[in-house]
């Protein structure tokens, strides 16, 4: 089934758009063989932070074959391209990253059931990257042409260590101007970040030295120091104002024989708060901390920072959140609003307002077993459809 002829015209009112979008959705189930195929061929091929490389390649194909302006990588691994507006005036960014947790080693095969995909990343991101590719024949699908230039971006080195690197370069290197960014991610729908908390992630190192003396009695190892170290972090006075937490992620040590003696342990935390004084002084307390214990202990323990974020954000008034609530209430969607770590950083960093939203439901999420429900993308894409509709037609700019 081919648009008709209204559906060719670009709709500038948000109460027009919401109208179409019951229409839209309908419409959009007529791409699931495209999303499906592009989420499963870029799902499974493996993308480690800093080893994303294939999977890169695979999208500036998929860029290519879509015939798109200015398909290319650059120095940090990005995949970038370009879909012309009809007027070419204005620049809307649409992101998601290309990374995931699971490493070359993990099976990356996807199954699709009746109403599920299953397997690792699968709604963290690849799904988000198979609408970023997408994107281009939904528009012409369901016969929309934008004014605003829509530029997309599969951004490398994101989590983890990544600190966002493959955003923060696009962003600091461009000349284009973005009127607007859009993060996608796959799960959940209702996500709506609109604001980025102050947050500090790090690791806290213990390693016993070569010349310690085994001989001597009482506790020993690196766990008993690591475990010193959290009982310490736990002592530290954490305010009900601004929110702050301290999250402790994990914790390695031991070789599971009782022979063993462990010699090296690492604690894996982060630091949130509304306030990024209050993240820095948390951290300054951590480190007087390991400094204090590794004196005291003889363990050498030293502490690493690998990602910080600054908080900020557009407001909840602002009109770009205003519109997607519109829409998500429109399309019966909850709103899940919540600050965010991730992409909005990088743009609160350039003062371009930006918001994050999810295409669809998943369960067992950071799970080899991931999945997410296929039904609910095609409400998920609406949104998106709806939104970049808004933002072209000048409905998401704040004039104060």
């Amino acid at each position: 089934m081919q648009a008709d002829d209204s559906m060719k015209k670009n709709i500038w009112n948000l109460d027009e758009i919401v109208e179409k979008l019951p229409e839209y959705i309908e419409t959009l189930k007529e791409v699931s063989e495209v999303l499906l195929s592009n989420l499963i061929m870029a799902g499974e091929i493996p993308a480690p932070t800093f080893k994303e490389s294939k999977r890169v390649e695979f999208i500036l194909d998929r860029f290519t074959e879509a015939e798109l302006q200015n398909s290319s990588t650059d120095e940090v691994g990005n995949a970038v391209a370009i879909l012309p507006g009809a007027e070419g005036k204005e620049n809307i960014l649409i992101v998601a990253h290309t990374d995931t947790l699971y490493s070359e080693k993990v099976d990356h095969t996807l199954t699709i059931q009746p109403n599920f995909v299953i397997g690792p990343g699968v709604g963290d991101n690849s799904l988000g990257l198979a609408v970023i590719m997408t994107l281009p024949f939904i528009l012409e699908h369901l016969g929309i042409t934008l004014d605003s230039n829509l530029i997309l971006l599969a951004a490398s080195r994101s989590l983890g260590r990544g600190d966002l690197e493959g955003l923060r370069f696009f962003l600091s290197n461009t000349d284009i101007p973005i009127i607007a960014g859009v993060s996608i991610e796959g799960v959940q729908l209702g996500r709506l970040s609109y604001s980025s908390i102050g947050m500090i992630r790090g690791e806290i190192s213990c390693t016993v030295p070569e010349e310690y003396d085994w001989s001597r009695f009482g506790s020993v190892g690196s766990i008993v120091t690591i475990n010193e170290v959290i009982n310490q972090i736990l002592e530290i006075p954490i305010p009900k104002r601004p929110k702050t937490t301290i999250v402790f992620n994990s914790i390695e040590s031991g070789t599971g024989k009782f022979s063993k003696i462990p010699k090296s342990a690492f604690l894996r935390f982060e630091i949130r708060s509304e306030s990024d004084d209050m993240v820095h002084e948390i951290y300054q307390r951590i480190e007087d901390i390991t400094a204090d214990i590794s004196y005291r202990s003889g363990d050498e323990v030293s502490l690493t920072i690998y990602s910080k974020r600054r908080p900020g954000g557009i407001e909840f008034s602002h009109p770009l959140t205003r519109n997607v609530r519109s829409i998500m209430r429109s399309l019966r969607i909850k709103p899940r609003i919540s600050p965010s770590t991730s992409e909005l950083s990088a743009f609160i960093d350039q003062k371009i307002p930006a918001i994050t939203l999810g295409i669809t439901k998943g369960d067992r999420l950071d799970d080899d077993r991931e999945s997410i429900e296929i039904e609910p993308i095609f409400t998920g894409l609406a949104q998106l459809v709806a939104l970049l509709l808004a933002i072209d037609g000048g409905q998401c700019v704040d004039n104060k």
